[in-house]
């Protein structure tokens, strides 16, 4: 990671860790979601409200580290207002981006969140930025729980109600 890309790195999780954004409890939602990180603690739910195919509303809780926290606001800025396909398919690419899979210069709707793809080279980092992602998708498909430490990545539990 290039001196200039940790500086933008640092500032932009420490922004979004002091003012996150869509934090906090989201009325009349239409999904939810909790994800949990047992090895570090983290601990977040993701409430969307979907009207039709997008995601009008959503908005996330819990307690985290700064990447974590900062994902997760970050996440909510970029997907809010999209149609599912396409916060499903910035779901996959930022998940491919951090995991290593992917360079953000390939995927161009990865936009600011690239800020995120020199956490691919802290491997004990990887799960506290993709963990949000991970319960976005729970929630999006309906799934109560995902946890970072259940299957490859994440294994989500399915529950009939959101």
């Amino acid at each position: 990671m290039s001196a200039d890309t940790k500086a933008l790195y640092q500032e932009v999780i420490l922004d979004h860790n002091r003012k996150p954004r869509n934090f906090g409890p989201l009325e009349q939602a239409s999904h939810r979601a909790e994800g949990h990180n047992p090895l570090c603690g983290d601990h977040l739910s993701v409430a969307l409200g979907i009207e039709g195919q997008t995601i009008a509303r959503i908005a996330f809780e819990g307690e985290s580290c700064a990447i974590c926290k900062a994902s997760a606001s970050m996440m909510t800025v970029a997907v809010k207002g999209q149609a599912l396909p396409q916060a499903q398919s910035l779901i996959r690419d930022f998940l491919a981006m951090t995991t290593g899979k992917l360079d953000a210069d390939a995927a161009p709707q990865i936009g600011r969140l690239a800020v995120f793809s020199g956490v691919r080279n802290l491997p004990t980092r990887v799960k506290c930025a993709i963990l949000p992602w991970h319960t976005l998708q729970a929630a999006i498909d309906s799934q109560a729980r995902v946890s970072t430490e259940t299957g490859a990545e994440a294994s989500p539990q399915r529950t009939d109600t959101p």
